[in-house]
């Protein structure tokens, strides 16, 4: 596993956070007959979109991110995403977190499925933080901070050899494989099956300076070729003529931007997840060190900004009524989605079985608590989390 995975998927899963709030605060501020205004103004707009890309290029954070570690769970992944996704004066309700945290992966999966190879992967992340940029270019300072981010990811990743950004690529697969949450934009565009998995094109351009396969070479120990056949490769390929160039297509051959929300359109980014999707009930080996990691990334967030409750307006970004009542029917679905601790229900009833009952299990919590006092460690993370 890669350990320069982390600051990537934040910065193009925050770059894709942008483009979404962006696209629903403009369509949702006014009514559907555009009479009269909604919950926010533009300067509501441009200020949200500021306080969190603020946050997520501040110098503690990315000082933090930027630290050589492993990529942790996506439960991790939702929660620190969430607090910066309410780091402005917007909130969102759970629904429209889960929906939202799922559209980001799906844009940024097909990113990385289609990049011709792995070094591209750091043009990807080049391009969300230069459309970043753009959408906070009405704050000075926070566009200062996204041009230093920058700088310090080209100083980290430039030195990468070809076999780490392989690594790289092959880390951020891993993370993302279990997801095939349906998109209806890129059902439209039919780049995405209706099982959720995309349609990847076998043809079109290789990269610069690489062959076109159907080529297989021998050589001895000396280096020198003793022999060479060939294979049918399976699709039409050819030698790229813009060395350099990047860009995102589909499967028809239709350009994909990276900013694929249509303020026009916004029902072609709703989610949906095929039904055979079930839970996985793999124990997390690493919660202690991402207990730890989140502690660490929260702490680095500046919390003086946080506005006051009468300051702050509450959205939800998508329609998810029929969604949410089939979920309630089905059950959570996702890793992320399963509640952190497990539930007690205790029968009210004024009995000599239930009261000896309830006495047990308090004296049960009464011990944990004491043995949880000697350990300093674990009472310093909880007051962490609870000054949180």
């Amino acid at each position: 596993m890669s350990v320069r995975a982390l600051p990537l998927v934040f910065i193009n899963l925050g770059g894709e956070m942008l483009y979404i709030l962006d696209q629903r605060l403009r369509t949702h501020n006014t009514s559907e007959d555009n009479s009269e205004k909604g919950l926010w103004s533009e300067n509501d707009r441009k200020r949200v979109l500021g306080d969190i890309a603020g946050t997520l290029f501040s110098k503690s954070f990315m000082d933090e991110l930027l630290k050589p570690q492993q990529l942790y769970s996506h439960r991790t992944m939702k929660t620190v995403l969430t607090r910066l996704a309410h780091a402005s004066i917007m909130r969102l309700n759970p629904a429209s977190m889960d929906r939202l945290y799922e559209l980001m992966l799906m844009a940024f999966k097909y990113q990385v499925l289609v990049c011709p190879r792995p070094r591209d992967l750091l043009l990807v992340s080049y391009n969300h933080m230069d459309a970043m940029r753009q959408l906070v270019r009405d704050t000075p300072a926070v566009e200062n901070q996204a041009e230093e981010t920058q700088r310090r990811i080209l100083e980290v990743y430039s030195t990468l050899s070809e076999g780490e950004f392989q690594l790289l690529r092959q880390t951020l697969l891993i993370f993302l494989q279990d997801l095939h949450v349906r998109v209806s934009l890129f059902l439209k565009m039919k780049i995405q099956n209706p099982n959720g998995r995309f349609a990847l094109p076998t043809s079109g351009p290789v990269p610069h300076g690489i062959e076109v396969p159907g080529t297989i070479r021998t050589f001895d120990w000396k280096g020198r070729e003793l022999r060479r056949c060939q294979f049918p490769e399976g699709g039409s390929y050819s030698h790229s003529v813009r060395p350099g160039s990047f860009e995102l297509h589909g499967a028809r051959g239709t350009r994909l931007g990276l900013n694929m929300y249509n303020v026009e359109h916004p029902e072609e980014t709703q989610t949906t997840r095929p039904p055979s999707l079930k839970a996985d009930n793999t124990p997390n080996l690493l919660a202690k060190e991402e207990l730890n990691l989140l502690a660490r990334l929260m702490g680095s967030m500046d919390t003086e900004k946080s506005p006051a409750p009468e300051a702050s307006f509450r959205m939800s970004l998508f329609d998810m009524e029929e969604e949410e009542e089939e979920e309630e029917e089905a059950g959570p679905s996702c890793e992320w989605k399963r509640p952190l601790f497990g539930v007690i229900n205790i029968q009210a009833v004024q009995d000599e079985q239930t009261v000896t009952e309830l006495a047990r299990i308090v004296g049960q919590f009464s011990e944990k608590d004491e043995e949880n006092q000697s350990d300093n460690k674990g009472d310093d993370l909880l007051a962490m989390m609870d000054d949180l």
